[in-house]
């Protein structure tokens, strides 16, 4: 079964939390995990746009959209990931009932890029000229190799920091203010180092997951798993082999636990403080809040060597439209920078547009992170990754590792289960 990826399970998890305060009582009318279609706006209006979407909550910007623009419907399809996604590429297939206006997720743009003829190139419509919005590799993931065809516009993205606990820190007699952290962990050796000292002072483990470490250390990668001619290059690659081999040293250190991702377990221990950090993306940051709502010591620090992103959405648009310009003033406009800041402030949805990352809103959201701003840190991120090719295959092998890493926490050799992975891989790809 396809692993949900930390983004859809955050925002799933405790959408609602809003900013830094506690999170917003549920509507019981309106959970965003059911499958549901409303139509907003009169029926008799000249236009009727369709808008599919799974894990962020629209309705409020659709109703405020409608209100603004009284010749037009919207009816929005609310849909979980896999229904989404299954939904789209059999209409895709069929040549009909495609939605105007579609939401993408990360672990599955790289996937329609191969289907460009099912969609409007954005170009046409106008997205050059919003480009200069976004970093380079936030636009990037949303355009085929060669820049000419335009997907999808960013609409949200999840670059990673490292979430840890000041006073597991503090009981390690480690600096614990987060200007300091980042300077104590600033490479993996110094993380290592730190996870030494903090399992001989404390007895807990640096890291709860080995996935996440993973995960983390593949994102500095120059490249993946495929280079741009999406040709598999792994048995070459120097970084996904020594991730997967760093990692499993860490595990048999003890400084990573074997907690799984979603379980009762995982939940609990971000209110107990049962290990010290965790790199994972800007929309952890809802699950943290939300299970540990009365907890003082979760701060942020900067990822040891460099950020990567591990989630977000584009807006695409299927070329069945038969109003493509007036969807695509629809997508504009839920890109421009207010409805942005507002998914944010509202849904933790972190935004990709430079324009807000030097507003007050965003960064003036100190709270549960003491005096920290997590709008600032997650900024600051955003603005370190760079672009890498990551192709429709990219999470078939990873999934290959992850299972790798699980098996040799159980107990295989991890030499035996890395020629296992690649043979795996190999048999995968070629299917």
């Amino acid at each position: 079964m396809k692993k949900r990826s930390l983004f859809a399970l955050a925002l799933a998890a405790s959408l609602g939390a809003a900013g830094c305060g506690p999170a917003a009582e549920p509507d019981p009318n309106h959970n965003i995990n059911d499958d549901a279609t409303d139509q907003f706006g009169d029926e008799d209006r000249d236009i009727e746009l369709t808008f599919s979407y799974t894990g962020m909550d629209y309705v409020p910007l659709v109703e405020e959209y409608v209100e603004k623009n009284p010749n037009i419907t919207v009816t929005i399809q609310r849909l979980e990931s896999e229904d989404h996604h299954r939904n789209l590429f059999t209409a895709l297939s069929a040549g009909a009932g495609a939605p105007d206006l579609v939401l993408i997720d990360y672990t599955e743009i790289e996937t329609y890029k191969n289907a460009e003829n099912h969609f409007m190139n954005l170009y046409d419509l106008g997205a050059e000229d919003v480009e200069s919005r976004y970093l380079d590799w936030v636009w990037n993931i949303g355009t085929n190799v060669s820049g000419d065809f335009s997907l999808g516009i960013p609409a949200a993205i999840d670059p990673t920091v490292l979430y840890y606990r000041k006073d597991v820190f503090e009981e390690a007699g480690l600096p614990s203010e987060p200007a300091d952290v980042d300077e104590h962990l600033a490479s993996w050796d110094d993380y290592a180092d730190a996870a030494e000292t903090i399992l001989a002072e404390t007895g807990k483990p640096m890291a709860p997951n080995p996935e996440m470490i993973y995960h983390a250390k593949r994102d500095q990668a120059p490249e993946y798993y495929f280079n741009e001619a999406d040709e598999l290059i792994i048995e070459n690659d120097s970084y996904a082999k020594d991730a997967y081999f760093n990692t499993i040293d860490w595990m048999e250190a003890g400084y990573i636990d074997q907690l799984l991702i979603g379980s009762s377990k995982w939940w609990g221990s971000m209110k107990e403080g049962s290990y010290a950090t965790l790199p994972a993306p800007a929309s952890m940051r809802n699950e943290i809040q939300t299970n540990a709502p009365d907890e003082s010591n979760w701060r942020i620090a900067h990822i040891p060597e460099g950020a990567g992103n591990q989630g977000g959405a584009w807006l695409t648009i299927p070329g069945q439209t038969d109003h493509p310009e007036e969807t695509y003033a629809f997508l504009e406009w839920l890109t421009e920078p207010e409805q942005q800041l507002r998914l944010f402030k509202e849904q933790g949805v972190f935004p990709p547009n430079l324009a807000l990352y030097e507003q007050e809103e965003l960064n003036d959201m100190a709270g549960y992170f003491g005096d920290q701003s997590p709008g600032q840190r997650f900024a600051e991120a955003a603005t370190t990754i760079e672009s890498v090719h990551r192709g429709p295959r990219f999470y078939a092998v990873n999934e290959e590792i992850t299972i790798g890493l699980e098996n040799v926490s159980r107990g295989e050799d991890s030499d035996e289960e890395w020629d296992e992975i690649l043979d795996r891989i190999n048999r995968r790809i070629d299917r």
